[in-house]
């Protein structure tokens, strides 16, 4: 029992300076899958290292991890060193760390209760160097379970959350679930971002609107939170988390690149003025 409680104390440590070295923790959420949750966290991650600030993923999705593949480094293991883990570069001002870097390969399942997935997350806070970051950029799983709670408890000074929601009517739903979750975890709301938002035909040019239009804004609207902005679908974000080319890199000039330019410019905005 001792030996738990010395790790325990080890860890908090631990945890305490990283986090101490970073000055905004923002956590990525979604009631429900299949929303591109994690390719907006991985995009936005570049876009704010595109802007010279340097930034930290986390992919704490323990069952499904994705930020790998996205962002090319699917089979690479991290290195453990007795000073601490190494995180991967992606890019001068960019670092990740995912859970599928511990997998014997990309088909093992996790099959971990929560206190497991709550000790690798820890972990993940605690012992990787993540040096000091102006933003750690937390990838959750989706729902409001271990994973997001988990980081929520163990980062008890989180900057805030994006909810990322698809424009149904049924988004309405998913989202106040989130709203309710983080507020009732007194965790700021920087706002929510409406997904797969229309897509301009490439024959004619005219706008699609595949999954109906406005559900993330009436949801903002109705909730009494920021709305962050609407992300078109484009066809080429899954070439590129395929490939493990960020989107926002290889076609910035893009519609879809271009708006989550001016979110990213916005959190940039949200947290300068939170932080003075």
């Amino acid at each position: 029992m001792d030996n738990k409680e010395d790790e325990l104390k080890r860890l908090e440590k631990l945890l305490a300076r990283n986090i101490a070295q970073i000055a905004a923790k923002i956590l990525i959420l979604s009631n429900k899958g299949g929303v591109g949750k994690s390719s907006v966290a991985v995009n936005i991650a570049v876009c704010l290292s595109q802007k010279g600030t340097k930034v930290g993923l986390l992919d704490a999705d323990m069952h499904g991890p994705s930020v790998a593949k996205m962002l090319g480094f699917e089979g690479g293991k991290l290195i453990v060193k007795e000073n601490g883990i190494s995180p991967f570069r992606i890019n001068p001002n960019l670092v990740a760390v995912s859970m599928a870097s511990f997998l014997e390969n990309a088909d093992t399942p996790l099959i971990w209760r929560g206190p497991l997935k709550m000790s690798a997350l820890r972990q993940f806070l605690a012992e990787v160097n993540w040096g000091n970051l102006d933003y750690l950029i937390i990838d959750s799983p989706p729902g409001t379970g271990d994973e997001p709670l988990s980081a929520c408890q163990l980062i008890r000074d989180l900057t805030g959350a994006i909810i990322v929601t698809t424009p149904q009517d049924i988004a309405l739903l998913d989202s106040r679930k989130c709203v309710s979750f983080l507020r009732q975890l007194s965790i700021p709301i920087l706002g929510i971002l409406e997904n797969m938002s229309g897509l301009t035909c490439p024959h004619c040019g005219k706008n699609i609107n595949l999954f109906k239009s406005g559900g993330g804004e009436k949801s903002a609207k109705e909730l009494n939170v920021p709305f962050l902005g609407r992300i078109p679908l484009d066809p080429r974000f899954v070439e590129t988390n395929d490939n493990g080319r960020p989107f926002i890199e290889l076609y910035p000039e893009s519609e879809a690149a271009k708006v989550l330019d001016k979110i990213c410019t916005l959190i940039n905005g949200k947290v300068i003025r939170k932080a003075s």
